[in-house]
Order: C-alpha cells, then sequence, then structure tokens
C-alpha cells in the first residue's frame, strides 16, 4: 500500500478541524475565482486549513429541467486555475469511473457522491489515483456501511480515505443528522467529516414554475448542525457557501451565506477547542464506592 499522502496528514492532524467549502456548483470561471479569494482570506484569518469545494457537473440533480454545470472538461479548467491563482488545493465530484483519471489530475480530493458510496468500480477507480478519496455517507446507509467503503479504498492501494456523514432519510422528503455516526463512523478509522449544508436538504421538497422539481432545505438550522458535529469532535466541516444563495442554480436553500462565514466559523473553533470530543471516553463500570 501506498504512503499517505502529505495533505492527508496535514488534515488529519489539523486542529480543531479543517474546512471543505466553497459553491456548490461552478457557475461561471470569474465567479470561482472570486468565492477562492474570499473563502481563503476568511479560513487564513481564522486558521483553518482549507480544501476549495465545486463540482463542475451535478449529474444526479432532481430534474433533467435544472442546471448541472459547465462539464467536466471546462470545469476541471477552472479549477485548476483556482488551485494556481490561489495556491489552494481542490475537493470535487465524480459520477462514473471513466472520470476519476482527469479528475486526479486536478483535484487533491476526490468526493464520492453519497448515492454512489458503495458502487466498487467508481471506489476502486477513484482509489488508483492516489488522491484523497472523501466518501459521503449515502442517505440510505448505516453508518458502518462507511467501513465497508473505506476498506475497499485501502484494498486498491490506497490509504487516503475519509468518511462524510450528510444526513439520513427521515420519511419522504427528509433529513436528519443522528450525532452517533460521528461516533460510529470513527470505525473505520479514517477522518470523520461533517456535510453541515447537504445534511439538511429537503430532497425533491420544492416545484418550479417550468414544471420539475428541485430540493428545498434549512438554511437557518446550519449553525446547529455544526454546533452539535464539533462538539462531538469531527475531524473536517464540509459545507457549501455562496455570496448569493437566493440566486444560486443548485441547492440555494441549502448555501451558507459568504458574509455570515467568518462569524460561523469563529463560533465553532471556539465550541472545537473547549470539548473533549475527539477524546474518546473510557468508562469505568465498577461499582462506585465511597
Amino acid at each position: 500500500m501506498a504512503a499517505s499522502s502529505p495533505l492527508y496528514n496535514q488534515l488529519k492532524a489539523a486542529e480543531p478541524f479543517f474546512l471543505l467549502a466553497g459553491p456548490n456548483v461552478i457557475e461561471s470561471e470569474e465567479h470561482i475565482l472570486r468565492m477562492a479569494k474570499h473563502i481563503k482570506e476568511i479560513a487564513t484569518k481564522v486558521g483553518l486549513p482549507l480544501v476549495f469545494k465545486s463540482s463542475f457537473d451535478k449529474a444526479n440533480r432532481t430534474s433533467s429541467k435544472s442546471f448541472r454545470g459547465p462539464g467536466m472538461a471546462e470545469g476541471l479548467k477552472i479549477l485548476e486555475k483556482v488551485k494556481v491563482a490561489y495556491d489552494l488545493p481542490i475537493v470535487t465530484d465524480v459520477h462514473e469511473s471513466s472520470q476519476c483519471e482527469a479528475v486526479g489530475k486536478v483535484a487533491d480530493i476526490i468526493q464520492i457522491p453519497a448515492f454512489l458510496c458503495r458502487q466498487t468500480d467508481l471506489l476502486v477507480a477513484a482509489a488508483q489515483t492516489g488522491k484523497i478519496i472523501n466518501i459521503k455517507k449515502g442517505q440510505f446507509c448505516a453508518p458502518s456501511v462507511m467501513e465497508n467503503s473505506a476498506e475497499k479504498i485501502r484494498l486498491a492501494g490506497n490509504p487516503n480515505v475519509m468518511v462524510c456523514e450528510r444526513g439520513t432519510m427521515f420519511g419522504y422528503n427528509d433529513l436528519i443528522v443522528d450525532p452517533r455516526n460521528f461516533e460510529w463512523m470513527r470505525e473505520a478509522n479514517c477522518p470523520v467529516v461533517a456535510d453541515i449544508t447537504h445534511s439538511l436538504q429537503q430532497p425533491a421538497g420544492k416545484k418550479l414554475d417550468c414544471g420539475g422539481v428541485a430540493s428545498g432545505g434549512l438554511r437557518e438550522l446550519i449553525p446547529c448542525i455544526a454546533r452539535t458535529a464539533v462538539a462531538v469532535g469531527v475531524d473536517g466541516i464540509f459545507m457549501e457557501v455562496h455570496d448569493d444563495p437566493l440566486s444560486a442554480p443548485v441547492d440555494g436553500p441549502t448555501q451558507w451565506p459568504l458574509r455570515h462565514l467568518e462569524e460561523l466559523l469563529e463560533e465553532l473553533i471556539a465550541i472545537a477547542r473547549v470539548t473533549k470530543g475527539k477524546q474518546r471516553l473510557q468508562i469505568d463500570l465498577t461499582p462506585y464506592r465511597d
């Protein structure tokens, strides 16, 4: 098995946590470069390691009429410009095994979407790039599934794997976050990331004027989920950030406003520094006697 990458070791050692953040999807080169500039300034100011996130293609949109992004070729060119201009590592999604090699030439972290977290061929193809693999837990999965998904990456010769909690289906049109999952997912023996924005989606919860449907969301609860995650002791926070969420073409209801990013991160850092969430408490069950 190959050695862990320097970035992977840096993220594992990050205190109190690392940050994966950026707009949900690439809307334009100008917008992505501007967002990367502002988010890097904020992350540097508060002292968090940052990996910039955006997607070149949202292949799992609810409606075929929905905006998907610029596509892989153009999207990777834009992400590479971000990487060079701002000296930032990149995380982006893949949806097919055939995309992994090209994406691995630009991205430092390849993200496996939640719907695809058990797809062995995709996991193996991503692992073979040697890049860090961030696997999002399916909304339909128990946390124990992540042990098997992470092991598929390792068996393909890549030790650089992370697992990400992004909510669990609750009925048909809602998600809930079970804080126990942050603890149970540690059994995968790798960094645990909390997706504090997608976990507040309301899948297919919004009808569009064009006749399609889109995901709704509960943006106002992002701080609630984030506070819980850092108190439990996650290793990283994943969040989608936008300078104008109401106009975002994808997942606007669950993107955090850029103007409030610094304020939220400062609070989360303060919580993480006082909690003992990353330390597993050894429970003594012998009878207590005065």
